[in-house]
C-alpha cells in the first residue's frame, strides 16, 4: 500500500540535535507518522548541520514527503538553510504558542527545533501543537501564495541571442541566468532576423538546429524561435521577472536601448573577452 505523503515526515539534524532527534522520531512514529531519519547519529562526532538541512529541503521542495523536522543547537541555522529553498516554508519554534501559528497563518511544511533551548518534554509538546494544527487557508491563502520563491517557476528569466555556435561565453551568460531565478527561456532570432543582423553567410546553423543545441543544456528550460531583430516584442509576450544581457552595457542602458518596462530587472554578465561567435567563423575560415 503506498504511503499517503502527508504521512511522511523527514527527520535531520546536527551533532546537537542526536538525541532528540531519536525522541521525536518515536513520538512521531507512535502517532502514526512514518519517519524517515537522514542522520546523523553519532552525537559525538560533529557534522556541519547545512548538509543535513539541504538534504531534508532537497526532499520536501521535490515534493516527495509532506514534512520535515530539523533540529540542531538553536533550531536558527537550519531554518535559515532550509528557507532558501522554493517549496519550504521552515518555522524556527521556540514556544508553544508559536508553533500552530506557524501552521494555521503560514503554512509551515518544515519544524525547526533548539536542541539547547527546551526540554525534550517542552520540544514534544512544541510537536504536538505544531502537528496537530490545520492550515486556516482562507485570507492567508493568497498571502502564503505571495511568498517570493513559493512557487516551482514562478521567476522567469529571459536571455536572448543568435547562438550559431555555442561557446564558452555563450554557457557562461546562461548559467547566470539560470543561477537568477525558476525558469530560463532562452529567445533565438530566427534565420531570416540573424541575415538582417549579422549579414549573408549566416546563420551556419539553421534556427532548428540552433533550438535543438541549447535545448540539450540541463540549465535551459525553454527555447523560443522570434522572427524580430529586436526584443521588445518578445519580452512583452513572455513577461519575464528577468531580463539578462552579456555585455559590457549597463542595465540602464540596456534598458532604454531595448526598452524594457521598468518593473523588469535587468541584469548584465560580462562576456569573456576571448570568445565570440563572429571570431570563431573567421578562425575557423583562415581569416583571423
Amino acid at each position: 500500500m503506498q504511503l499517503e505523503k502527508d504521512k511522511i515526515v523527514i527527520l535531520g539534524a546536527d551533532h546537537n540535535g542526536v538525541e532528540l532527534k531519536s525522541i521525536v522520531k518515536e513520538h512521531l512514529s507512535k502517532n502514526g507518522y512514518f519517519c524517515i531519519d537522514i542522520g546523523p547519529h553519532d552525537s559525538q562526532k560533529k557534522v556541519d548541520y547545512v548538509d543535513y538541512a539541504v538534504t531534508l529541503s532537497k526532499i520536501i521542495d521535490n515534493n516527495e514527503a509532506g514534512w520535515g523536522v530539523l533540529i540542531c543547537g538553536t533550531g536558527v541555522g537550519m531554518s535559515m538553510v532550509a528557507n532558501r529553498f522554493a517549496s519550504v516554508r521552515a518555522s524556527l519554534v521556540h514556544n508553544l504558542e508559536t508553533a500552530p501559528k506557524t501552521r494555521e497563518h503560514n503554512n509551515a511544511n518544515v519544524l525547526c527545533l533548539g536542541a539547547w533551548i527546551n526540554s525534550p518534554e517542552l520540544n514534544l509538546k512544541i510537536v504536538d501543537a505544531w502537528f496537530g494544527q490545520k492550515f486556516g487557508e482562507g485570507r492567508h491563502t493568497p498571502r502564503v501564495e505571495e511568498f517570493p520563491g513559493d512557487r516551482r517557476g514562478k521567476k522567469v528569466i529571459f536571455t536572448n541571442g543568435i547562438f550559431d555556435i555555442i561557446h564558452p561565453g555563450h554557457i557562461r551568460v546562461l548559467k547566470f541566468a539560470k543561477s537568477l531565478g525558476d525558469k530560463l527561456i532562452v529567445g533565438i532570432n530566427s534565420d531570416r532576423a540573424t541575415k538582417i543582423l549579422k549579414g549573408e553567410g549566416r546563420p551556419i546553423n539553421n534556427q532548428d538546429i540552433r533550438k535543438t543545441d541549447l535545448e540539450h543544456l540541463d540549465f535551459v528550460d525553454e527555447v523560443v524561435i522570434f522572427d524580430d531583430t529586436k526584443t521588445i516584442g518578445i519580452i512583452q509576450q513572455i513577461k519575464p521577472n528577468v531580463v539578462v544581457k552579456g555585455g559590457e552595457w549597463t542595465a540602464e542602458e540596456v534598458r532604454q536601448r531595448d526598452q524594457i518596462p521598468l518593473e523588469i530587472e535587468v541584469k548584465i554578465c560580462p562576456l569573456l573577452s576571448d570568445f565570440s561567435t563572429t571570431n570563431l567563423i573567421k578562425k575557423m575560415q583562415g581569416k583571423q
